[in-house]
């Protein structure tokens, strides 16, 4: 029914489309006459397509249609969509032949609104599964679906997003079981995100959904702190649960009766300002729409309910339409409430709820459950291991405390879906498939895409490429040079340059502070209610006491109203902010003043936010000195610079954040990507975004840390393993995955030894096997440290060999059509076997499952031969090694772990050219593609000098191995021996052998040999 009785023709274009949306495209100019209903309104297609496609990207008329067309491409299993693809060209086609749009419409539409998506990657087993949670499913049972979105739309999400995230819930539901089947089983599930991405919507979106199907027991685990807890409890209950839920019936009005409502207690703002969920409805009272219980607060985590233990009791009188039938039965699931409990993964809670789900009347094998485990890595992975031989002696069942109370829990409740979710998910791939209790994402494994306004480890880092000079400069090309600002003070030896630097930051913040004040002030589409800056150095309590103190002391010394305080701002703002911010179009509607003299008015507006509390720092820990339980974004704007460790490390979000004051370093690299606290959304001000980061950080027996560095080694490792599962969620023609879920777990890189992936604990089980990607090149530059040379002389007589039968030098053309010489000849598959297997890296067994790998394409067939490619500098660079020629290059090992530098950009692409891969970096010549077949590899060879080390020198780590000393060309002696060169070597595979990667490895399976492989094509 039309709300509008007297309609305009942008209302009705609107209502048109927000009507359709759900339901399927119709012939929209139809639709819209009907919608108007009258005479004096003329319709025309040109009409409605000005008003949709208005350049004011906010333009509630402009999102209608972006929003239908989203949810229109992203729709799966839809009878209207007549079998095409989501997000495809075809999908649009359809859609436009729909709404009956003439070829001119369709162009200015695809203009405004492309098809476009990342889509989520899944890997699901199609063993157990039917579908069940259909259109017809959806339609008839929507509503806190419906009311999520809304929120989201108001919050101003992009269409797409909302789209996309539409049907990446539906893929996640549709994977559990029917809640009101007749027989039911339990689901696993792992969802990848990334740090600060969004996986809280998506496990919100997929909280409303289940409701929606009929799930009646929602647990919500959050990580192992409570200010998490507290976080994601408010967040569900303002953007899901709503106003008419929290207040149980009762009437907002009367204070007396709602007064022991937790958001009464707080004076929480957004509450006292309605800015809570309103479904406008009386949820009690609405059939097939169940009132949502909430089982825990904002302030309290789940209790023992005892005398109250009937709200958690399914079989209370009146609540099922049939007490003679089961309560998931259809004819009773959708009268039932819904009990939702948000919960610490603490041994009390989850004892006390254990206890309580034991002791009601109803059975657990009748309730529809949904686990939702946020950060799943933390807590959750069973860490006993049951090979180890202090546990074989003592119980071989045992299992840590947490993962033991969740599998119980499973127990207890046998129609319980679990859902994990995390951004680090390296631990939970190495859980045992073999441990039916443990929690190992039997049945689907989805990695999810951030949007387009997310910053993440490809905004901070240079990934997978090495810039030259003048590029690295460049913030317009390198994210570094954008976003990172070296620390390498060491503040024991210098204290006064560490102060120096913590000034700098402070500078920073407070500018980039009032840019924000000047936008908000210059166009109202900007808002900034928080303005945080985080500093992370440190786990231990009281060095977070003694960093606020420093902190303290140095904004007091920074003087911003003084005219030396104005100038450091104003030279930041000219050298910094200001480049920064015009080296990139995508930041163009994001203004920024012509001069400093413009933010002057903002700097003691700033300066006044950030000290409100009269004090610039609060300290964000567990003690009882802490500000923890004043830190709070929900009652008012918060300007701040929090100090503090494992309670802003994990899960939990800082509002506004946007400079980072980073010097801690971890052992694992999940919990070192958790700490990246500066990943997320930044809306409004990703230009201003700084992160300070220690570059030379010295921990207690004089070890040097590039924690840059480190952090871009785990996010390549991190794209590496994200890259697989999207090979792995691969169809084959008759529609089955590639691989299952159980398949997929070893596939972990590490690049840094220092640095494992997870915790020693959670590692083992698995063992990579083999793997290799078609056309796609790769270093093995990790050698082992040098020590006495007996490697580097191994090494060379390796490939000695092949030395001597090298063709006269030709040309290759490298990227940005540089050109280079090099010497190339053929070899066999056996040869080039029989010198890998002499070579030993860092890892004894990282080249093993390459070499499994080469074994394999050659007994297939789609592997012959390769082209050895050695680059040839000119005679200044040449030497005699053992008796051979060898053309030398300048490059030292790596100070902060073993090995050397990988290979050139233009070396790579001729290795791309020879084995015929379809997206080679550069054409590199007729050299590469007279070498060119499409069963022939590629091998690239390189030699740098590699001296023993001088008298006194000892290595960067302090542990006095031998390293390479920094000797000039000038001074290279002639002739060399052999240890004290190094082989380097990189490596494509023909791309015909595995086009896709092949991955192989060995599962730990009772019902498989030790030796299976699994072969993942």
């Amino acid at each position: 029914m039309n709300a509008d009785p007297n309609p305009t023709l942008e209302t009705g274009v609107r209502e048109s489309l927000n009507a359709m949306r759900d339901t399927g495209p119709e012939p929209l100019l139809d639709y819209v006459e009907f919608k108007l209903r009258r005479s004096d309104v003329a319709v025309s297609e040109d009409d409605i397509i000005t008003l949709t496609t208005v350049p004011q990207l906010n333009d509630l008329t402009r999102r209608a249609m972006h929003l239908a067309l989203a949810t229109w491409d992203a729709k799966s299993g839809t009878e209207w969509a007549d079998g095409t693809a989501e997000w495809s060209a075809d999908r649009r086609k359809r859609i436009y032949e729909l709404l009956e749009l003439s070829d001119g419409a369709r162009k200015q539409l695809d203009k405004a609104f492309p098809s476009a998506s990342k889509m989520d990657t899944m890997i699901v087993d199609p063993e157990k599964w039917e579908p069940w949670f259909d259109d017809n499913r959806r339609a008839g049972h929507d509503f806190y679906w419906r009311s999520y979105r809304g929120v989201l739309e108001r919050k101003g999400w992009d269409a797409e997003a909302i789209a996309t995230l539409d049907r990446s819930t539906n893929e996640i539901v549709s994977r559990l079981a029917d809640p009101s089947a007749e027989v039911g089983y339990q689901t696993k599930g792992l969802v990848v995100g990334h740090v600060q991405s969004g996986k809280t919507a998506n496990f919100t979106g997929i909280v409303a959904k289940a409701i929606d199907a009929g799930y009646r027991l929602i647990i919500v685990l959050t990580g192992t702190i409570e200010l998490l807890r507290a976080q994601t409890q408010r967040r569900l209950d303002m953007e899901l649960v709503g106003e008419e839920n929290i207040l149980d019936g009762t009437d907002r009005t009367d204070l007396e009766s709602i007064r022991e409502i937790d958001y009464i207690g707080t004076n929480d703002s957004d509450w006292r300002d309605g800015k809570f969920l309103r479904h406008g409805i009386d949820v009690h009272s609405t059939p097939e729409v169940p009132s949502i219980k909430r089982l825990t607060t904002v302030g309290k985590d789940y209790r023992k309910l005892r005398l109250g233990r009937d709200v958690l009791d399914f079989r209370r009188t009146g609540e099922l339409r049939n007490p003679a039938k089961s309560v998931f039965d259809s004819e009773n699931i959708h009268s039932v409430d819904v009990r939702l409990a948000v919960m610490k993964k603490n041994t009390t809670a989850l004892r006390n709820l254990l206890h309580d789900l034991r002791n009601i009347r109803a059975d657990g094998r009748e309730i529809p459950v949904l686990i939702i485990d946020d950060e799943a890595d933390q807590a959750s992975v069973n860490t006993a291991n049951p090979r180890s031989k202090s546990l074989l002696a003592v119980d071989a069942r045992k299992r840590s405390t947490i993962n033991n109370l969740i599998a119980e829990m499973l127990g207890v409740m046998p129609r319980a879906q679990y859902v994990g979710y995390t951004a680090t998910p390296f631990a939970n791939v190495f859980i045992s498939p073999d441990d039916s209790e443990d929690l190992f994402p039997k049945d689907f494994l989805v990695s999810l895409e951030p949007s387009r306004e997310y910053m993440g480890g490809r905004d901070f880092h240079d990934l997978f490429d090495e810039l030259d000079g003048e590029a690295k400069a460049d913030p317009g090309i390198s994210n570094e040079a954008a976003f990172v600002r070296a620390l390498r003070a060491d503040g024991d030896a210098d204290p006064l340059a560490e102060r120096a630097e913590i000034l700098a930051a402070l500078d920073a913040f407070v500018l980039s502070g009032a840019i924000k004040k000047w936008r908000e002030a210059q166009d109202s589409r900007f808002s900034y209610r928080h303005h945080t800056m985080l500093v992370h150095e440190s786990s231990r309590t009281v060095e977070h006491s003694q960093l606020a103190a420093t902190f303290r002391s140095v904004w007091t010394e920074a003087s911003y109203s003084s005219p030396a305080g104005l100038a450091r701002l104003r030279s930041l703002f000219e050298a910094d902010f200001r480049p920064v911010h015009d080296s990139r179009e995508e930041w163009a509607d994001l203004p920024i003043p012509a001069s400093f003299d413009s933010l002057k008015p903002h700097i003691g507006a700033t300066v006044d936010a950030i000290t409100v509390d009269s004090d610039p720092v609060v300290i964000v820990n567990g003690t009882s000195d802490s500000d923890y339980n004043q830190m709070d974004f929900q009652t008012r704007p918060y300007w701040r610079i929090m100090i503090g460790g494992a309670k802003l490390s994990r899960g939990f979000t800082v509002e506004g954040l946007t400079v980072t004051y980073y010097r801690r370093r971890a052992t694992a690299a999940d919990t070192m990507m958790q700490m990246g606290r500066w990943f997320g959304y930044r809306p409004g001000f990703k230009d201003l975004v700084r992160l300070y980061i220690g570059r030379e950080v010295v921990d207690g027996r004089g070890k040097t840390y590039d924690l840059y560095g480190a952090f871009t080694s785990i996010i390549e490792d991190e794209e590496e393993f994200r890259a697989q599962l999207r090979k792995f969620s691969e169809l084959t023609e008759d529609g089955k995955p590639v691989v299952r879920p159980i398949h997929v777990p070893p596939l972990v890189f590490q690049q840094l030894p220092w640095l494992k992936p997870t915790g020693a604990n959670k590692m083992y089980n698995a063992e990579l096997r083999f793997e290799g990607e078609g056309g796609v090149v790769k270093d093995f530059n990790a050698h082992a440290y040098r020590e006495d040379g007996s490697r580097n002389r191994t090494h060379f007589s390796a490939v000695q060999g092949w030395l001597e039968r090298l063709s006269a030098p030709v040309e290759f053309t490298g990227v940005n059509r540089t050109r280079y010489n090099a010497r190339t000849t053929l070899l066999s598959t056996d040869e080039v076997l029989e010198a890998l297997t002499r070579f030993e890296l860092f890892s004894r067994d990282q080249l093993l499952p390459t070499i499994r790998m080469i074994e394999k394409a050659r007994e297939e067939g789609t592997l012959v031969d390769w082209a050895l490619v050695v680059p040839w500098l000119d005679t200044s660079y040449h030497r005699e090694v053992s008796g051979t020629v060898v053309s030398l290059v300048e490059r030292r090992r790596r100070p902060d772990r073993p090995g050397f530098p990988g290979s050139e950009r233009r070396h790579r692409a001729a290795l791309e050219v020879i084995t015929q891969s379809p997206t080679p970096d550069a054409p590199a010549g007729d050299s590469a593609l007279g070498l060119s077949s499409s069963t022939r590899g590629a091998l690239l060879l390189t030699f740098p000098i590699d001296p023993e080390v001088l008298p006194g020198e000892r290595n960067d780590d302090g542990s006095g191995r031998a390293a390479a000393a920094r000797v000039k060309r000038g001074a290279w002696p002639n002739p060399l021996t052999s240890e004290s060169v190094a082989t380097l070597f990189s490596l494509a595979m023909p791309y015909k052998s595995a086009p896709r990667g092949r991955v192989g490895f060995s599962v730990r399976r009772a019902d498989m040999p030790n030796d299976a492989i699994v072969d993942a094509d």
